[in-house]
């Protein structure tokens, strides 16, 4: 089985791939969290999968494409800690979004995942 570090670069590099929602979904327990700080957490593997499609989505204004740059990564046990520059793909134009991401991997799937960032920044950058 992958170390949960393994999984987590896996993860990473799937987004950098585009990815679609289905099989970035595939890498959560049933009963994952995903949450984006300033925002609600979701709960469950579908919700995820409903949300990623939510943004992700092509043509103005959506975000068709985003690519996690992770610059650094560490583990301990379960826990893998990235910090990583999001590239956020629009239509016109792409912006990098800095985030720290913290994921809990359990028997190979990720349980939780945490990613805090600025949404001011965030919104500002959208547009």
């Amino acid at each position: 089985m992958e170390s949960p570090i393994e999984v987590v670069r896996r993860f990473c590099a799937a987004w950098s791939d585009n990815t679609g929602a289905a099989e970035l979904a595939a890498f959560f327990t049933d009963d994952a969290i995903y949450h984006n700080i300033p925002l609600t957490p979701i709960t469950g593997r579908e919700a995820i999968a409903d949300t990623i499609t939510s943004f992700i989505r092509p043509g103005p204004p959506g975000i068709e494409q985003i690519d996690f740059r992770v610059l650094n990564i560490a583990a301990a046990g379960p826990i893998v800690m990235t910090e990583r520059v999001d590239v956020f793909k629009l239509p016109d134009r792409s912006f990098e979004l800095p985030v720290m991401g913290t994921f809990e991997v359990t028997d190979g799937k990720i349980k939780a995942w945490r990613d805090y960032f600025d949404m001011n920044q965030f919104t500002s950058r959208m547009g």
